[in-house]
């Protein structure tokens, strides 16, 4: 059948199964945009900024699993994606941004908002084209979709130039193409198995590559069998349950001491869908000296990137376990695991000056559902929640860990709602929600219902911190002091705004707080005044290693 280019965009993307686009409309994209009203069977949601847009694609993609669809128009529209494009590809999350670029006409002459957005992201995307043809447009979205969720998994840049949108072009639908990972064959395995047999303290880091490919349940099933304790990254939260007898928390440089510990004194390193950053392997020479380490990640050039693996295997996680579970068996660390739990019970660091955040964060996963996606900007704030904010399940814990994005949190847990369909928390700090507040104007418009936790310190507390142990004390441009009374800016935005000042406040507000947003439908801003004193700790130096620094804290 005959079709514009615009509409034969609109219903590749029914093809993929898209149900929701976050976006913004401009010049280069009206076409586009009637198509999209003409069509009417994809909810598109209107963003106050296309970076906001980037960042709920990729809170959708984070909760659902599926890809992750923004729309921008040309020139400014599009490099305002270019944030929340390189969000989405630090973490491996699956998103297809579109935009519209002026006609081949005026391609090259420097042309109203004309830009060349395809070479700008070339360093951000997994690919990305610049359509030209209309006849070539329905290959490209469907193979934008595969790329995006195919292996590691990132983000696909369409750029379409205007008169290809007008153009018209016969279209035949088609399925889509599904994504099916190689089995990872015994053979690739057997050193991995036979290592993993003879250690006698195993430790397996966990990362976000658990959660892609869906292999929790089985990561669960392997550490059982093998009686190996579980340290996660940022990126794998959720990965297993906080309250699990073998889950150890989050390792790295905010990490618990427990599973600084345990990295201290394994014997034998599994990393599985991780990248050992230097947030985890913060001396990567001396990381794992002397260990045999395991490495198993779908991308080949994360293998022996960071750090040097004893054995290493390229593959997709959920197959690797399916055929690593039976060949390592079952091995029995009883003695080890007991050791690991009385760590787990002994953290010997205190948390800080002033403890009304931690508490805040302790208290709130008691009171809201399990089942509620929990988003964080960066920050200190996003260090307590991945420390004392407990996630049982996979795909509901999102957050900028590559990037380490402030301003993440509006545009995503605006994401996560509607991924989730659920009400979602967002922990962001004061510096942070002031770079995407305009995003509280998009929650209310839609009745979207956020608990925004606002740790309000008036400080970039983090980079205070960094201040106050390395720079002795000379804060330089993180007091913040802003003047904003922010009950009275969430009411303005026609949200509800509340106010934790102390202990006695928390219970009451955070039920107050879940009652009424899931009653009306509206975000609720609860501003937490918490001290600028507040430090996150653990905190291990950049280059230490664990074990000195460990020993170091505890002695002081």
């Amino acid at each position: 059948m005959k079709m514009t280019g615009a509409e034969i965009l609109i219903n590749c993307l029914l093809e993929q199964g898209v149900d929701t686009i976050f976006g913004y409309p401009g010049g280069t994209v009206l076409d586009i945009y009637d198509a999209l009203y003409r069509n009417g069977k994809i909810n598109h949601i209107l963003t106050a900024h296309e970076q906001g847009a980037a960042h709920a694609a990729d809170g959708y993609a984070r909760t659902t699993g599926k890809v992750g669809v923004c729309f921008a128009t040309s020139g400014p529209g599009a490099t305002n994606l270019v944030t929340g494009i390189a969000t989405a590809y630090m973490d491996s999350i699956p998103m297809v941004a579109i935009t519209g670029n002026v006609g081949l006409s005026l391609l090259g002459r420097d042309s109203f908002q004309e830009i060349d957005i395809s070479g700008i992201t070339i360093p951000i995307t997994k690919h990305n084209y610049i359509v030209k043809d209309v006849s070539e447009l329905a290959d490209v979205v469907r193979q934008a979709f595969y790329i995006a969720s195919s292996g590691r998994k990132g983000p696909v840049l369409i750029d379409i130039l205007k008169n290809v949108q007008t153009q018209v072009c016969d279209y035949e639908p088609q399925e889509p193409v599904k994504y099916t990972a190689l089995p990872v064959p015994e053979s690739k395995l057997e050193s991995a198995a036979k290592a993993i047999k003879e250690s006698k303290r195993p430790l397996i880091i966990a990362g976000g590559g658990i959660i892609s490919a869906n292999a929790s349940d089985l990561l669960r099933l392997f550490a059982e069998n093998i009686q190996s304790p579980i340290a996660y990254t940022l990126m794998g939260k959720g990965c297993i349950p906080d309250g699990d007898k073998l889950c150890l928390g989050m390792i790295g440089m905010h990490g618990s001491v427990a599973a600084a510990k345990a990295c201290m004194e394994a014997d034998t390193l599994i990393a599985l869908g991780t990248r050992f950053s230097d947030r985890v392997a913060l001396n990567r020479d001396a990381f794992a000296k002397g260990k045999t380490v395991i490495h198993i990640d779908i991308d080949n050039a994360e293998l022996d990137k960071n750090v040097v693996s004893t054995i290493h295997v390229m593959g997709d996680l959920y197959n690797a376990l399916t055929t690593l579970i039976p060949m390592a068996g079952k091995v029995d660390h009883a003695e080890w695991i007991e050791k690991m739990q009385q760590n787990k019970v002994q953290e010997p660091l205190k948390k800080g000056a002033d403890e009304l955040a931690v508490n805040i964060l302790a208290k709130a996963c008691e009171i809201f559902p399990d089942d509620m996606p929990l988003v964080t900007d960066v920050g200190q704030h996003q260090m307590w929640t991945a420390q004392y904010y407990k996630i049982n399940k996979p795909r509901l814990f999102c957050s900028s860990g590559g990037l380490g994005t402030m301003g993440y949190g509006m545009g995503a847990a605006i994401g996560a709602c509607f991924g989730s369909g659920k009400p979602a928390v967002l922990v962001t700090g004061d510096g942070c929600f002031n770079m995407n507040l305009n995003e509280l104007s998009t929650a209310v418009t839609q009745g979207t219902p956020i608990i925004i936790l606002l740790m309000n310190n008036g400080v970039l507390g983090m980079v205070r911190q960094w201040q106050k142990i390395f720079y002795n004390n000379r804060f330089s441009q993180t007091t913040l002091d802003k003047k904003t009374d922010y009950v009275k800016f969430a009411e303005s935005f026609g949200a509800i705004g509340m106010t934790i000042a102390k202990d006695e406040d928390i219970e009451p507000v955070l039920k107050a707080a879940y009652a009424q947003a899931t009653e009306k439908c509206l975000p609720v801003l609860v501003d937490c005044r918490i001290s600028r004193d507040e430090n996150v700790l653990p905190m291990i130096k950049p280059g230490a290693t664990y074990d000195t620094q460990i020993r170091k804290m505890e002695d002081n």
